[in-house]
């Protein structure tokens, strides 16, 4: 899950909820600083966006707009690419195998996706070519040294390919939901993993964790049911 304070984000995800383009507005007006939307139509996401930086309606700048996606087929991000909103990719992991663990609704390569994104940056215009990589930070699993050299060979590919794109790491360290294989990263590594992308010259933050209280988990990650309580 994407919650930023000050910000309103959309996560496109086909199992979760169907909300219409006028659901998602009339959701924002009650708390206007802080919204988390799921998203079945990618064309619904467009056109709740673009309501959303309407001067007419809400007039919310668009960088304060993040579409955050995970990216089910490389055409997602030249569709979510026509919103007024910064993009944003739920990676979690380069690896092609250990993707499609951590994802398994995936059906393509890193690379395959990686070239739909970089198409749909050289698109937008120069100011909406920021984009950020999250990766829900889980120990022992996507946290090793080698993870994060692969993160900065793929933010640097994609600044390389899409001229003046600039690319931010997002990690957010895994939620504990009580699950058997995967548990929250110390702070030690989740610092160490961003000192290895900071030192390969690519801007990396850690994000403060939230949602404990409710068990949440990230962005279609395969977390398995929640704890009974």
């Amino acid at each position: 899950m994407i919650i930023f304070r000050g910000a309103i984000d959309i996560l496109t995800r086909n199992e979760l909820f169907q909300l219409s383009a006028s659901r998602v507005t009339v959701s924002v007006a009650p708390c206007p600083d802080s919204f988390l939307a799921f998203v079945d139509s990618k064309c619904a996401v467009v056109r709740a966006v673009s309501t959303m930086a309407d001067r007419r309606m809400f007039g919310l700048a668009q960088s304060k707009i993040t579409v955050s996606t995970v990216a089910p087929d490389p055409t997602a991000f030249a569709t979510l690419g026509l919103s007024p909103a910064a993009l944003a990719w739920s990676v979690h992991a380069v690896d092609d195998t250990l993707r499609k663990t951590l994802v398994p609704t995936t059906k393509y390569k890193m690379q395959t996706l990686k070239n739909g994104l970089v198409e749909a940056l050289k698109a937008r215009s120069r100011k909406l070519r920021r984009t950020m990589l999250e990766v829900a930070l889980i120990d022992g699993v996507n946290d090793s040294e080698k993870d994060a050299k692969l993160l900065v060979a793929m933010a640097k590919s994609i600044m390389t390919d899409a001229e003046g794109s600039k690319v931010v790491v997002n990690l957010i360290p895994f939620n504990d939901i009580g699950h058997p294989t995967y548990r929250t990263p110390s702070m030690e590594n989740v610092l160490g993993f961003q000192k290895v992308i900071t030192d390969g010259g690519v801007l990396c933050y850690v994000r403060t964790t939230r949602g404990d209280e409710e068990n949440a988990a990230c962005g279609q990650l395969a977390t398995g049911r929640r704890r009974k309580g």
